[in-house]
């Protein structure tokens, strides 16, 4: 199996002259390559998985689900998408060893699929994960301004916290990403410490109904909210497919990248399956959906204070803060990422393909995305005219609006992988070699196109806005016109400029290939 450098004269056309040399080339200066052995298994690992925000889900998602979808056998969800996100990394982490571009989706469906429909999935990414970033930035400026009001008896507006925020995760973002990793380690342990105390006194103290199974049982996957609760859950698990946009700063990307994300997947399925039964134990099976649905987003705090005691659940809402922020310090990051790489391939302007001093880091990506989240939150507060601690719009609208567009992103981001996977390997002769990984690939690819259809069908539910509102097709639009942009970008850059339509996936490898022209003429 050849990896790296070697595949670059397969992933190019034939009559491309090869590379000069293995390796990644930093033919146009070190200011053109992210810094290469900055993360371990570790320090990947605690990165993307920061990015799923433990605390958040548990605190936030589980409830809002079992309230929402009254759908009881929640942790048979995490369960049933483990499984499919399982198959669905079988055939991206094979790709993953022949592709190691900060582009990740888009360089993946570029190499499959072509440069044109790469475009297009680099616009569809930017978009996704710029808008899953900002989201959590509503949620975290009002529970900052919560926070205030009941410690420091202090009223500030929900966007003062946020606006801090978004400089502080900006500042973060130009520093080193093991600096980063580190960071996003310390806050995800403690999270997760907290989560399974939690865990471990609702077993310890269940309700009457003791430690039931129920909430395994199939027989409760029934009923009409089954597809959207499969889109609350299916947002859980979004970080374990950033791996592949740090396979430059690994020193073994082939081996690293799959490891990280089965690793990521596993943990999170366990993970969550535990946590959701566990708040069913601690509520019962029979009373999960009222408690969710009178306690909203304060279930999992009424049933630590009644357990472990106020000082705890003090704790727990300190680090329900912290865990956001590392959350949005990881999208941060993603973004950053992508933003370098296209403008490495001329999707964005040059000056964001370049590095920053002696961080490596993507510096010009990161502050796009600065500038972004602060354009974005300043714009929901200028909108925002209810009084201070209000949690109505527009401060849940940010949350829920932008999560769910990022999430159905993301959601036709893989599916759309899966199919490049197969197309990828077929069109090299490997379909035979790779049979069960793309059998793997087309399962998922399917499963993921279902939820994304149950998305966009029930996205007025998913953004809690009323039958018939304008937002259930505007907000999904957003997607639809990102892709379609990016695909006439790469329909132009097919007419205008042949040459960077053809460098669309190939990253640095693209920079071997020019020096290697350079040469023969």
């Amino acid at each position: 199996m050849t990896t790296g450098s070697s595949n670059t004269t397969s992933a190019a056309s034939a009559d491309r002259p090869a590379a000069a040399d293995s390796g990644i080339s930093t033919f146009k200066g070190q200011d053109r390559a992210l810094r290469s052995d900055r993360l371990g298994t570790g320090g990947l690992l605690l990165s993307v998985l920061a990015a799923t925000a433990p605390l958040m889900v548990v605190a936030g998602v589980m409830p809002t689900t079992f309230a929402v979808m009254g759908i009881v056998g929640q942790p048979l969800l995490f369960v049933l998408l483990g499984v499919v996100l399982v198959l669905f990394s079988v055939g991206y982490a094979e790709m993953s060893r022949h592709v190691h571009n900060a582009g990740a989706f888009y360089a993946y469906i570029s190499r499959g699929l072509g440069g044109t429909a790469g475009s297009g999935a680099a616009a569809v990414a930017l978009v996704a994960y710029n808008a899953l970033q900002v989201g959590i930035y509503g949620i975290f400026g009002f529970e900052v301004s919560g926070l205030f009001a009941t410690y420091l008896d202090l009223e500030i507006s929900w966007w003062i916290p946020a606006l801090v925020a978004a400089l502080a995760v900006g500042a973060l973002g130009w520093l080193k990403i093991d600096v980063n990793a580190r960071v996003l380690g310390v806050l995800l342990l403690i999270e997760v410490a907290l989560v399974v105390i939690f865990d471990v006194a609702a077993v310890a103290d269940p309700a009457k109904e003791g430690l039931s199974l129920h909430a395994f049982n199939p027989d409760t996957l029934s009923g009409a909210g089954l597809g959207t609760a499969l889109c609350f859950c299916i947002a859980a698990f979004l970080g374990f497919e950033q791996a592949p946009v740090y396979a430059e700063e690994t020193s073994r990307p082939h081996i690293l990248v799959p490891r990280v994300m089965f690793l990521a997947i596993g943990f999170v399925a366990v993970f969550f399956a535990i946590s959701s039964w566990a708040l069913t134990v601690a509520a019962g099976p029979s009373g999960i959906v009222g408690a969710s649905q009178e306690q909203s987003a304060g279930l999992l705090f009424h049933l630590t204070e009644s357990r472990l005691g106020g000082a705890f659940t003090d704790v727990l809402h300190v680090l329900f803060v912290t865990g956001m922020f590392a959350a949005m310090l990881s999208f941060h990051n993603v973004v950053a990422r992508y933003a370098f790489a296209m403008g490495r391939e001329g999707l964005l302007p040059s000056v964001f393909g370049r590095t920053t001093g002696s961080s490596g880091a993507p510096g010009t990506g990161s502050l796009l995305q600065t500038v972004v989240a602060v354009v974005a939150v300043s714009a929901f507060a200028l909108a925002d005219d209810k009084p201070v601690g209000d949690p109505t719009a527009p401060v849940l609208h940010l949350f829920t609006w932008m999560g769910n567009v990022g999430a159905l992103g993301v959601i036709v981001l893989m599916a759309t992988a899966s199919l490049s996977v197969v197309v990828f390997f077929a069109r090299r002769g490997a379909a035979g070699a790779q049979a069960w990984r793309l059998a793997c690939s087309v399962v998922a690819g399917l499963s993921l196109l279902v939820i994304a259809v149950y998305t966009v069908k029930d996205f007025d539910v998913l953004v809690g806005a009323g039958p018939g509102s304008a937002l259930s097709w505007v907000l999904p639009g957003i997607v639809v016109l990102a892709a379609v942009a990016g695909v006439l970008q790469g329909v132009y850059l097919r007419a205008r400029n042949p040459r960077a339509h053809a460098g669309i996936g190939l990253g640095n490898e693209a920079f071997q290939l020019d020096k290697a022209a350079e040469t023969d003429s």
